[in-house]
């Protein structure tokens, strides 16, 4: 399990970078027209990363917990998946955000990969949420859970805000 969740605390910081540099710096996207559906869906991701981040060093989700959270962990991969084909459709990535959300998937894939075995584990046992301790890595995911729920308010709020309805200016080619 440690080693699923060094992992995911790569990602939390892979994903933080790519949010600062390239969301915020580079595109604007809080105050970007026509940005209203890519911030839902990074707000929607974002409540779901918090859940990940801020419980799975702490307890294992037994029995069919499991598949819940099997369920959850499927959720982000499609949002993520809308994410990317609305991100072509709405605006030109740099190359830089490209290769970061390639690294990105590398290492969940990675994340799965160690965290699934374990998964089906829990699967096994009588449903309930039971405790675990990664100390330090529990607090070090729970910090990332509080900062990705932040970032998911942000974007949900500007997703409110009059200058994401507008449609953008000159939207990139589809490819």
């Amino acid at each position: 399990m440690t080693a699923a969740l060094i992992l995911l605390a790569a990602q939390g910081f892979l994903g933080a970078f790519d949010t600062l540099r390239y969301h915020e710096r580079y595109a604007h996207l809080p105050t970007a027209p026509g940005a209203r559906l890519e911030l839902r869906l990074h707000a929607t991701r974002d409540f779901l990363y918090a859940v990940i981040f801020c419980t799975l060093g702490w307890i294992e989700w037994n029995g069919v917990f499991a598949w819940v959270f099997v369920g959850l962990l499927a959720t982000e991969i499609g949002i993520t998946l809308w994410d990317f084909i609305e991100e072509d459709v709405r605006r030109r990535l740099p190359a830089g955000e490209r290769v970061m959300h390639t690294i990105m998937g590398i290492v969940y894939g990675a994340f799965l990969a160690y965290l699934l075995p374990e998964l089906f584990t829990w699967s096994r046992r009588p449903t309930a949420f039971t405790q675990a301790d990664h100390r330090p890595l529990s607090w070090l995911l729970m910090l990332m859970g509080v900062g990705v729920f932040a970032s998911g308010v942000r974007d949900l709020a500007a997703s409110l805000s009059r200058a994401s309805r507008q449609l953008p200016i000159e939207p990139s080619p589809q490819r």
